[in-house]
């Protein structure tokens, strides 16, 4: 039997590499032959299934439409892809089932391995706070690794859209506030899931999302209405997508929102005329789940027949979950309300990816036990996480220098209704699975101290808790120990997509629990643990040492620990703007100057300025502490002109003027003074993250340039003007340390 088996395979796998002998194992066939010589065999029926796909219903990641005949679809070719199917023997059987279908062309299996796969590492703007591009892009590379030995091709990730509001439950997913940033972190993403190239079997398809502007829902609300001008939209949204295409991402994702009017989906504008026209993407487009569909809620479509009209019009390759596609494509060219040659263009995007990914020559060659029972949960993936999830940590106060703590410490009081929490490590966005073992805060202490100290445990309270029953035993716990931890912050379903919130405070009673803890007027350190900038006044304001851990994977609670106990000096940035309050949002470094600035908090009336407040931010974008502290000086400018293509040397010294080794993030800002458009009072252009020993100095360089003094002038031409520029240097956007002027001339 075994032996029947094995011959079926065997027969099954030459029949379907046999279809393709002539075009794919010709070395002088080019790829877009080999594409053109299959899309030529193919009916219309055939094309508009490569455009379909459907989920797993086990794994589903949204609504799930019934349909009871997917098997046979796949079989008949009318499934291109596959999305939530993983493991390299689900991958392998239904891979088997759409080489029996007339063409034997294979599928594409994709998942959201968003921040890893069977190791989890930090969520996406935790990583972002690391300011620490190799290792953000080891991150996606090791998630490749895995994901690729477990059959997957294709990941839904990097998100790459600017979140310029807490509110906005997806801001966990994504690199933060800044275009600069986030377009080398996009970068860096890419080439981590990427690898060595499409086809390497440790290389995933990356997909660029979400296509545009999504992360200027209005209010915060996630799927909401997006209404900016082209200025906005070219300078600060669109630039992490560029970046994405130079990286070579081999797809993108449309977003739920509309644009000024048009949804995502069905605008021409965005993917016709800008991704596929101006920047020349020639990878395909898949549409985010259910969006051609949701096209008829927004009133855009009358129903899925013209829902798939305006997509496919638009440059919506590939439908995910709507059906529109694979219900009304065929019919849509027959009545002539779509040409055959928008769907040739689709499919042929589709096939150079499955050529290009090594499909056709070996259908399964993602689909190996073998290899995916090795690749998995290694060791030396779990020490890679462990060393993203220390850097990304951000130290924001530490009066008294309480931290590090020390190890010889006798007793310590872990508190706080996330200190033993395990499932809230993982984050949202995190691929499930069965027994899985994430280190919380409590074992990472208890692995880093060992049996010498004494190791106290209460709760206090439930994260969304309004009432304080579990007070009592917090604080007679805390008046045992030495020093006090605490960690307080959300669930991990509270940030993520569909998460928004209108009060980004501490949930619940966790605040008040800090109080009552403080006034026992024991040391106390606290952890905040969450998907995005949360509001915690009070505690800023009086609690001596906060660290903000966000949700860090499989390894937080060793690397929470390696920070606390001083084996990691915590070198982590904000990526994001902190507010005050929920009626700061949208808050950001780099906003504009108004005719009536607020020069400082005690200007005057008739000021753009907020009567109980300040304009300030609690904590400001770039901020993060060490445990040890940098100096800045000696700065010099090669010359104090650029003329042409000219450039400008600007160096400085940094030293580590403190007691630990540590690593500072040097942050480099321009502001051109006068313009023919308002611009920013400052924007970051450049950072260097440099580790020094204590007592140890270096010389450090920031090269400025033409281009680096670009924007979109009132043509929107891309220009730079010439005129009196200033440059600041300094550790966070409000922690400028050195600062000058140089000229640009024509």
């Amino acid at each position: 039997m075994m032996k029947k088996n094995l011959l079926a395979a065997c027969l099954l796998f030459f029949g379907a590499s046999s279809m393709f002998a002539q075009t794919s194992l010709k070395a002088n066939v080019s790829l877009e032959q080999k594409v053109n010589r299959l899309l030529a065999q193919m009916t219309l029926e055939e094309k508009v299934g490569q455009l379909n796909q459907y989920t797993s219903d086990r794994l589903a990641t949204g609504p799930i439409a019934p349909n009871s005949n997917k098997l046979n679809e796949i079989k008949q070719g009318k499934v291109g892809s596959m999305l939530n199917v993983r493991g390299a023997k689900d991958t392998r059987m239904l891979q088997e089932a759409a080489l029996q279908s007339r063409l034997k062309i294979p599928m594409l299996f994709g998942l959201d391995v968003i921040h890893g796969y069977r190791v989890t590492f930090p969520i996406p703007l935790a990583e972002a706070a690391s300011w620490d591009l190799d290792a953000i892009e080891l991150s996606a590379r090791i998630a490749a690794k895995e994901a690729a030995a477990a059959g997957i091709h294709w990941t839904f990730a990097p998100m790459v859209d600017i979140g310029r509001d807490p509110r906005w439950g997806r801001v966990m997913e994504g690199a933060g506030e800044d275009t600069y940033l986030g377009s080398l972190i996009a970068k860096a993403r890419v080439h981590g899931f990427q690898g060595k190239g499409l086809g390497d079997t440790s290389a995933v398809m990356a997909c660029a999302k979400h296509f545009a502007a999504y992360g200027a829902a209005l209010a915060g609300r996630d799927y909401n209405s997006v209404d900016m001008s082209d200025r906005m939209l070219w300078e600060v949204y669109l630039p992490p997508f560029k970046a994405a295409v130079d990286a070579g991402a081999a797809t993108f994702m449309n977003s739920f929102n509309e644009l000024n009017g048009i949804p995502a989906t069905g605008n021409s504008f965005l993917q016709r005329h800008i991704l596929k026209g101006k920047w020349k993407y020639n990878g395909f487009v898949v549409s985010d789940w259910n969006s051609i569909g949701e096209m008829i809620p927004h009133g855009f479509a009358k129903d899925n027949y013209e829902a798939a009209q305006y997509a496919i019009t638009a440059g919506s390759d590939m439908d995910m979950e709507s059906r529109s596609y694979i219900n009304n494509l065929v019919k849509l060219v027959k009545d002539k309300k779509v040409p055959e040659s928008l769907i040739d263009d689709a499919v042929r995007r589709i096939l150079r990816k499955k050529f290009e990914m090594g499909l056709f020559d070996d259908p399964f060659r993602f689909c190996n036990e073998e290899r995916e029972n090795a690749v998995l949960n290694s060791v030396e993936h779990h020490k890679a996480a462990r060393d993203v999830s220390a850097k990304s940590i951000v130290l924001l106060k530490n009066e008294n220098n309480l931290l590090p703590l020390s190890k010889q410490v006798k007793s310590v009081a872990l508190i706080g209704p996330l200190a033993k929490s395990e499932v809230d490590m993982k984050g949202f966005w995190s691929v499930e699975w069965q027994h899985d073992h994430l280190v919380s805060l409590y074992e990472g202490v208890q692995s880093k101290l060992g049996d010498q100290v004494q190791l106290l445990y209460a709760k206090g309270c439930e994260i969304k808790d309004s009432v304080q029953t579990g007070f009592a035993e917090a604080v007679a716990t805390a008046q045992k120990a030495d020093v006090v931890i605490v960690a307080v912050g959300e669930a991990f379903n509270m940030s993520g997509e569909a998460k928004s919130r209108a009060n980004i405070g501490l949930p619940g009673v966790q605040e008040e629990l800090i109080k009552a803890l403080y006034n026992t007027g024991k040391p106390i350190v606290v952890l905040v643990m969450a998907g995005r900038p949360l509001i915690f006044n009070w505690t800023a304001d009086h609690v001596p040492s906060i660290l903000y851990t966000w949700w860090l994977g499989s390894e937080a609670g060793h690397a929470m620990a390696d920070v606390l106990f001083g084996d990691y000096n915590p070198s982590g940035k904000l990526p994001m703007t902190f507010p005050r309050s929920e009626g700061q949002i949208p808050v950001f470094y780099n906003y504009k100057n108004t005719g009536r600035p607020l020069v400082n908090e005690r200007a005057g009336n008739y000021r753009s300025a907020y009567l109980d407040m300040p304009n300030s931010p609690r904590y400001a974008f770039g901020y993060g502490l060490s445990y040890t502290t940098f100096s800045y000086n000696d700065l010099k400018l090669s010359k104090s002109t650029i003329k042409g293509n000219e450039i400008i040397d600007v160096s400085f010294t940094l030293s580590n003027t403190g007691k630990y080794a540590g690593a500072e993030v040097a942050q480099l800002y321009l502001h051109d003074q006068v313009a023919s458009v308002t611009r920013p009072v400052k924007e970051l252009k450049g950072f260097e993250k440099v580790f020094l020993q204590p007592g140890e100095s270096k010389v450090v360089h920031f090269t400025i340039d033409r281009e680096m003094l670009c924007f979109y002038n009132q043509q929107m031409k891309w220009t730079a003007e010439p005129g009196s520029f200033k440059f600041m240097i300094g550790g966070a956007s409000d922690n400028i340390k050195l600062e000058s002027k140089f000229e640009l001339t024509q």
